[in-house]
């Protein structure tokens, strides 16, 4: 890998593994059905197993940590709270929509629920461990803390260097990028994945007719890997990449998804040539941009896109898109530490990419995530 003062060199992205010469003839439609009806099943008994398990992690840091033992004092929410039943059935319908595109044939059932007891349990308890420290980050307002541990050089912009979601390390330690994945399973208990998936879901219903041999794909913003995991499996033939601006993060990437292709580089200058990718993904990267940035990044995105390129963007819902959710919405930045989140919620997306010269294909959303899918003109 590049190190940063190099970024500006454009990275190879491998070919996929070429398919043994036994591999099996496509199935005929019936056989097809039959088999993603298992394929449904069995990402619906995950799921089950998923909301279980991260429910009562989440429950158990709660507990835990006390959170609401001292709410954040400039917090005051202007929305009443949702009626009830309505964050539940939204919970669920997460869920739900993973299973139906299972169904479909628009990618596999995913293993990202807890599979090996013992690694879960461990995993479980670091998270529960580290609630605490959060926690007391949380309350004495450490958010900047993570700056003694970002590396010399000066390559981490400013707003880079913070505790999001107070998180310990910030972005910059081995311990913090291992942990990740099960703190935002726990935040959203158990819904992160079939979230994210709405982003795969678009992608996947417009390339569903195309040879994805020769097809390059990068997961801008690439975190700790579960998304790049996804594409892997639901595009095994496509030349896929993951780019973030954290090293320890990459690496956990590289062992957690399978991708060798990883690049470290920053979203507001991608090392990639004009019209080179077929499409980029971009997952929860928005909210935790400062806003001078957001429309150089899209710029940045539609620079790499090819003409007809897609963009699969998944972030936070914003209050617009379903105002129930408002005070869920308004109290994520009081206790998580996400600086530039209230401003994103007002942010106008469509005419923001639009700027940049993508235009909307598509949309969907699942409990507290959006999904669009952009088109560059050409």
């Amino acid at each position: 890998m590049s190190p940063l003062s190099q970024s500006s060199h454009e990275p190879d992205i491998p070919d996929p593994p070429t398919p043994e010469a036994s591999e099996e003839a496509p199935q005929d439609a019936p056989d097809r059905r039959a088999a993603f009806a298992l394929d449904r099943s069995a990402q619906r008994a995950r799921a089950a197993v998923k909301a279980a398990w991260w429910g009562a992690t989440a429950a158990a840091a709660r507990a835990i940590a006390k959170p609401t033992g001292a709410a954040p004092p400039d917090f005051t929410p202007s929305a009443p709270p949702a009626p009830p039943g309505f964050v539940r059935r939204a919970w669920a319908e997460a869920f739900a929509k993973d299973a139906a595109d299972v169904a479909r044939g628009l990618y596999p059932a995913m293993d990202d629920a807890p599979e090996n007891p013992l690694a879960a349990w461990r995993a479980a308890a670091d998270f529960l461990a580290d609630a605490r420290r959060v926690e007391a980050r949380r309350r004495r307002g450490g958010g900047v803390e993570a700056r003694a541990d970002a590396p010399e050089g000066g390559a981490y912009p400013a707003y880079y260097r913070q505790n999001f979601h107070y998180q310990t390390g910030g972005w910059f330690t081995a311990d913090s990028a291992r942990r990740y994945e099960t703190q935002v399973e726990a935040l959203f208990a158990g819904t992160a994945g079939a979230m994210r998936r709405r982003a795969l879901s678009l992608l996947a219903e417009a390339w569903k007719e195309r040879d994805q041999r020769g097809l390059a794909l990068l997961d801008l913003a690439c975190g700790a890997g579960a998304f790049l995991r996804d594409l892997g499996r639901a595009f095994p033939r496509a030349r896929i990449a993951g780019l973030d601006l954290s090293l320890p993060y990459l690496e956990e990437a590289r062992r957690h998804s399978g991708v060798r292709a990883v690049v470290q580089a920053k979203a507001e200058r991608l090392p990639f040539a004009d019209a080179s990718l077929d499409a980029v993904t971009c997952v929860y990267l928005f909210h935790e941009l400062p806003p001078r940035y957001r429309p150089v990044v899209a710029g940045e995105i539609a620079r790499v896109l090819k003409p007809g390129g897609l963009l699969a963007f998944a972030d936070s819902v914003q209050p617009a898109d379903e105002p129930r959710l408002t005070r869920l919405l308004e109290a994520f930045p009081a206790y998580f530490h996400e600086p530039y989140y209230a401003d994103y919620s007002r942010t106008d997306l469509t005419a923001l990419f639009a700027e940049a010269g993508l235009i909307e294909r598509a949309r969907d959303k699942a409990f507290l995530t959006k999904a669009v899918l952009y088109e560059k003109a050409g």
